[in-house]
């Protein structure tokens, strides 16, 4: 982030909040809404999801205005591969939802949802592998779902469908210790997400060695820069992920991911697929996104703009969390 933070009105006053329909509910989300700022580099998005309280939100504030205000890293690849994320939808509906990921050799499927079964995670699973064929790489998101004992048995359950990963199965990093030790004759890997992004200490995880591998996010890590230095000191291999960011958010995602020594995975930031409208044409082709600043489209702003009283909410929110990073900067 820029050593001296521009001026709050700098922000406001090219602040566009947009409300994107989801062509699938995702995580309980039906309409995702960010807000788009313009600096001196481009466009930046600013998208904590609405739960999150000002001092996590303030992390995401801090990514947008790195985004806009600073150049971005020098890309070592000038295209990202992508994966297919799978909602927590019913079995017949899985391949409607990875037709939309074109190209795509990699499927994320969520899992652990609430109100669901292993049973239905597992009919998931069966429909995504028969899509996917053999030769398709599948890994699972439980989000931090299951507990150590409910973990081991759904990984037990899903390993004869040939996991790359399992994502957060569980919550903290003691969990995730324990449970790597007990799938360990497996042989599929742990990811951390949740235990790196929200974490007071991103890389406690590593230390534990609680997880084989990293997901990392753009904004909730306040910045490509950031990300890229979590991911040097942790030393474990990365998979660049989204938080069902807009094409300009997603952008930000494919320039950490462009900037990474290494890139062994097909990254997380095809989910603009999942909108059934977005600010930009910056989709999934051949499974690939290109590195590229996005500018988003003036008439899609208009088009998908949010009310009056969601812009006004939105940029109370931008005020507060600007007030945040001005205390800690």
């Amino acid at each position: 982030m820029p050593r001296d933070l521009p001026p709050l009105s700098d922000l406001v006053d090219t602040a566009r909040v947009v409300a994107l329909p989801m062509a699938t509910r995702f995580r309980g989300v039906d309409v995702r809404e960010a807000l788009l700022l313009q600096g001196p580099e481009g466009w930046a998005e600013f998208s904590p999801f609405a739960e999150y309280g000002d001092a996590e939100a303030s992390a995401w504030l801090a990514a947008a205005i790195d985004d806009a205000w600073m150049p971005r890293p020098p890309a070592v690849r000038d295209a990202v591969r992508v994966n297919a994320t799978v909602p927590a939808v019913p079995a017949d509906r899985v391949a409607a939802v990875l037709a939309r990921f074109d190209g795509c050799r990699t499927a994320k499927v969520k899992v652990a949802e609430p109100g669901q079964t292993l049973a239905d995670d597992v009919a998931r699973m069966r429909a995504v592998r028969e899509v996917m064929g053999p030769e398709g790489r599948v890994r699972v998101d439980a989000n931090g779902g299951w507990n150590v004992d409910e973990a081991e048995r759904a990984i037990h359950a899903l390993a004869e469908y040939d996991l790359e990963y399992a994502e957060q199965p569980c919550a903290t990093v003691d969990e995730l210790t324990e449970l790597r030790r007990r799938v360990k004759y497996m042989g599929v890997p742990i990811a951390a997400d949740e235990s790196v992004r929200k974490a007071a200490d991103p890389l406690a995880v590593a230390r534990a060695g609680a997880a084989d591998l990293l997901v990392v996010k753009a904004q909730p890590l306040g910045g490509v820069r950031r990300a890229l230095q979590i991911v040097a000191e942790a030393g474990l291999p990365a998979v660049v992920s989204s938080a069902l960011d807009t094409a300009v958010g997603i952008s930000m995602g494919v320039a950490l991911a462009a900037a990474l020594p290494d890139l062994d995975y097909g990254c997380g930031l095809g989910t603009g697929s999942l909108f059934a409208g977005d600010v930009a044409d910056y989709g999934v082709v051949a499974g690939s996104l290109p590195v590229a600043r996005v500018t988003p489209d003036a008439a899609r702003l208009d088009e998908f703009a949010a009310s009056p009283d969601r812009r006004d909410w939105w940029i109370a929110r931008l005020e507060r969390c600007w007030a945040v990073l001005e205390e800690t900067d």
